[in-house]
């Protein structure tokens, strides 16, 4: 069986200014697998190319057995999207965003009916599906959009910064919920720059400059560095490798 997300010598230039630089990566499936960067370190980029909205400019690279190159439109339609960015219809109800995207993803009526009754009642959502997207508090609209991103059953999940902006207790919430999703089969690969929330993670990458200039199980590499915690184990390899990384 192929690997959730496999990438080799991944690069995207955008004229002389290289964005991902040359980056190789494994996910397992069912990995709760983390992209922990600072702004501008190339995160955002390389998820853009592994779900299909943005081409790359060399290497290869699947997702879901889909090559990143031929088989874009195949992973746009099997993968779930979260970004930092509220994306759906501020104008349309809760319940017409979901029903919207649901019909996007080509559900049954019956199906995604019960999809949405479902996902209302793990997701705490039910009170608030009745009110334009637009006037719900940020926390809610970030459970509106998994519920988006997760209404077609994906087997890969990516989340660029979903939390973004929210308070540490939703954050603390919000993860519980990715892990019940992992826990169910799901892969989440999710770019953060919180350290608390690279914690989560099976594994983490850390990215600077466009490289990926460690891999591991957060623990582990604490550990390994000799570290009191994960934020300091960034900055430590930030200054000393990350300018020549």
């Amino acid at each position: 069986m192929p690997q959730a997300v496999l990438i080799e010598n991944l690069t995207k230039k955008f004229g002389d200014f290289t964005a991902v630089d040359n980056i190789n990566l494994a996910v397992d499936k069912g990995e709760v697998f983390g992209f922990l960067g600072a702004n501008g370190a190339g995160k955002t980029t390389a998820i853009r190319m592994l779900c299909g909205l943005l081409m790359p400019t060399s290497g290869n690279g699947t997702v879901g057995g889909f090559d990143i190159y031929r088989d874009n439109e195949s992973i746009k339609k099997s993968i779930g999207y979260m970004s930092q960015k509220f994306s759906l219809y501020g104008e349309l109800t809760g319940y017409e965003n979901l029903w919207f995207y649901g019909s996007v993803y080509q559900l049954e009526r019956k199906i995604l009916k019960e999809r949405i009754e479902e996902l209302s009642d793990q997701l705490g959502l039910t009170e608030f599906l009745n009110r334009p997207s637009q006037s719900l508090p940020l926390g809610w609209r970030q459970r509106l959009a998994l519920a988006a991103a997760v209404l077609h059953r994906p087997k890969i999940l990516f989340l660029d910064e979903p939390t973004g902006g929210v308070d540490p207790v939703f954050r603390r919430r919000f993860w519980e919920m990715l892990y019940e999703l992992a826990e169910g089969g799901t892969t989440l690969f999710v770019t953060t720059h919180y350290m608390d929330e690279a914690e989560y993670c099976h594994r983490i990458s850390i990215m600077h400059q466009g490289r990926i200039i460690e891999l591991g199980n957060p623990a582990n590499l604490i550990t390994k560095y000799n570290m009191p915690n994960l934020e300091e184990l960034f900055v430590q390899l930030i200054s000393e490798r990350g300018t020549d990384a």
